[in-house]
């Protein structure tokens, strides 16, 4: 079912969770193993489960001796290549320890914009599902352009939430929750639930993660909380070390409410 708050999110059937570059590259990349642990116990409940994880290009940098994210299309997409071989191996040694099997998709914003490959795509999640599978969801950098890509693994993670009809999009980052203005100010105060529809009018939403790093920030999340709740989809925005935390049902992090109707990609609506 549905989650319509956080208590109930221990029952959702269908999860997918987004980690950001920061939480996972760098002195960061000893979160993957707390976070597999929140991730195997969702999926040993019986949860289906997707990971949609940045950090392919951010994982590259010191196997390439780059300082830093490079600007270039071309040493982009040769970062992500080498990047996404490193992560999917430190997922895959780490899931080991629970005997799950990792799926690897790579995606670009045409696979999803056009009918033929976004069926294909379905298809192929469902089936991994089934199988028992974690799929470990990307942008496919190597291929993607600048003209042509998602922006961001928000997007990508709201966008696979509705395509799989996911029950439950847990956004994760460095940042422990919305606030009403960036949380390094004074003043600044937690926002614990947004209702369906919410305009979050007054809250000044700025951009946060590491910096050179990732590429998304609030405003991103929130933009892509509001296309997960519009599909029917509860969302979750928390940090990565409170994961755990997250999918057991405490109150950590920023609630978006879902619609009432559970709409999925191909358009077809239904109750949630």
């Amino acid at each position: 079912m549905t989650p319509r708050s956080r208590a109930e999110i221990p029952t959702a059937r269908r999860i997918v969770v987004k980690v950001g570059s920061s939480s996972v590259s760098g002195e960061n990349a000893s979160q993957i193993a707390p976070l597999v642990d929140a991730l195997a116990a969702a999926h040993e409940r019986g949860a289906e489960v997707v990971l949609v994880s940045s950090g392919a290009i951010a994982t590259a940098i010191p196997f390439l001796s780059l300082d830093g994210r490079p600007r270039d299309l071309a040493t982009q997409q040769a970062a992500a290549a080498v990047g996404q071989n490193v992560l999917m191996w430190r997922y895959q040694t780490s899931l080991d320890r629970y005997g799950i099997l990792a799926g690897q998709v790579l995606l670009t914003a045409g696979d999803l914009e056009h009918s033929t490959p976004r069926s294909n795509a379905q298809r192929a999640m469902d089936r991994l599902l089934a199988l028992r599978i974690l799929p470990i969801v990307n942008e496919n950098d190597t291929v993607a352009t600048h003209e042509i890509r998602f922006g961001d693994n928000d997007r990508l993670a709201a966008l696979v939430a509705e395509l799989i009809g996911a029950e439950l999009l847990v956004l994760l980052s460095d940042v422990d929750a919305l606030y009403t203005k960036p949380p390094h100010l004074e003043g600044a105060e937690r926002i614990a639930h947004v209702p369906f529809g919410d305009a979050l009018t007054g809250v000044e939403i700025g951009s946060t993660g590491r910096a050179g790093v990732g590429t998304g920030g609030a405003e991103t999340k929130v933009s892509a909380a509001r296309i997960a709740a519009e599909a029917g989809a509860g969302v979750l925005i928390t940090a990565t070390p409170l994961v755990a935390e997250a999918l057991s049902g405490a109150e950590v992090g920023t609630w978006f409410e879902p619609a009432l109707e559970r709409r999925t990609a191909t358009g077809d609506a239904g109750l949630a």
